[in-house]
This record gives structure tokens, sequence and C-alpha cells, in this order.
């Protein structure tokens, strides 16, 4: 099995992301799966240009992309993504598209084909705060997430899905209340949502709650 793994480089004025870093860092195999890592720019589309040319190149099984969730205080799964930008700021090429459909011959939202509440469970086990998001955004990593799943259907066979993750420590040493976790925290938390990938490649996803009450 091969997966690829992509992460945005920084974006916002911020000089790190935490998305790259910690893909950088985790396992070059997991569980017998070869981890092909990317590292792709916080622009709208030229983002899925990059991992269309390397889906073109590697032939992946699966692909699983990571951002940064400024705020949010675990790793989330997303269960979702919808073919809608309205960006909030600016991507790293000054462009802020509001309302407008990412794929004109798209479905209206791409649900993960990931086991997404087993990658959960399997990221709690590390004694990682995780949980399920049913929204990415609507800036780059929804983006990127629909173009994902988009492009999984189009190659045909591949499997998709994105996981958010929280600012690091260091981050967050000029933004009093705000939630952060250690990078080796988030390696071992990538680490583990791909071991359940693999995992459960042959399986149904676990049958357990999920939801959110908003």
């Amino acid at each position: 099995m091969k997966i690829l793994v992509t992460g945005f480089d920084p974006f916002g004025g911020e000089e790190t992301n935490p998305a790259i870093e910690s893909v950088k860092r985790i396992d070059d195999n997991i569980e017998g799966a070869e981890v092909i890592k990317l590292e792709i720019p916080t622009v709208f589309h030229k983002a899925s240009d990059v991992v269309e040319a390397k889906i073109k190149e590697v032939k992946p099984d699966v692909i699983l992309s990571v951002g940064q969730a400024g705020g949010r205080y675990g790793i989330t799964v997303e269960r979702v993504a919808i073919n809608e930008d309205d960006a909030r700021i600016e991507d790293n090429e000054g462009n802020q598209p509001i309302d407008v459909k990412i794929r004109e011959d798209g479905a209206p939202a791409y649900f993960a084909s990931l086991p997404i509440k087993a990658m959960v469970e399997e990221i709690k086990k590390e004694n990682i705060p995780a949980s399920v998001s049913n929204s990415a955004g609507t800036f780059v990593c929804n983006h990127i997430m629909y173009q994902d799943l988009y492009l999984a259907e189009k190659y045909g066979d591949i499997k998709a899905g994105f996981i958010h993750v929280p600012f690091l420590t260091e981050q967050v040493l000029d933004k009093p209340n705000t939630a952060s976790m250690s990078l080796d925290d988030i390696v071992r938390g990538l680490n583990a949502a791909i071991r359940a990938i693999v995992k459960y490649d042959d399986k149904k996803d676990l049958d357990i709650t999920g939801g959110a009450t908003h």
C-alpha cells in the first residue's frame, strides 16, 4: 500500500506550519505501508495541481492531507468537504475567492473515504485529544480535501481524507489562551491515524458515535 501524505507550507503570517513540519517527521513505513510525503502550497488550485502531479507519479492507494486549524484543542479528522471556496483571508499568492465553486463538474460535497472514527480512536490510544470534525472550513484546507476526493474519484480506487492539527506550542507565545500541541504529539497522532487507515483498509469503520450537538 502507498499512502501519499501532504502538508501545507506556512500561511497567514505564521513562520511555521505544524502540518508540513509533522508530515516531514512521520514514519516512512507504517504497518507495512509506504508513506510518501509531499509539501503543498497554501494556494487555491495550485495545491491540487501539485497533488495531481504526484498522483500520476506514484499512483497512491490513499491520499491523506494535513492542515493547520489554529485554535482547535485536539487533532480533528474531517468528515466532509464542500464544493465552495469562501476565503476569509488571502492565500499565499493573494487569492481570496468568495462563494466560488471548486469544481464546476464536482459533487456538492464529498465525504472522506477513510475510517475516520477508527482514526480518532487510534489517536486517542496515544493519549492525544482527537475527534471527528464536521466542517473543514472554506479556506484552502477544505479546498484540498475536496480536490483530493475529486481526484481520487477521477483516478479510481483511491481513498482520501483530511486531518486538521492544532497550533504548535511556539506559535501561541503571543496568543494568550489559545490551544496548542507539541510537534512530537502531533507526529505520534498522525502515525496513529495512518495505522488505523492501514488496519481498516478492508474493514468497515467503527460503529461508534462521532457526532456533535453544534
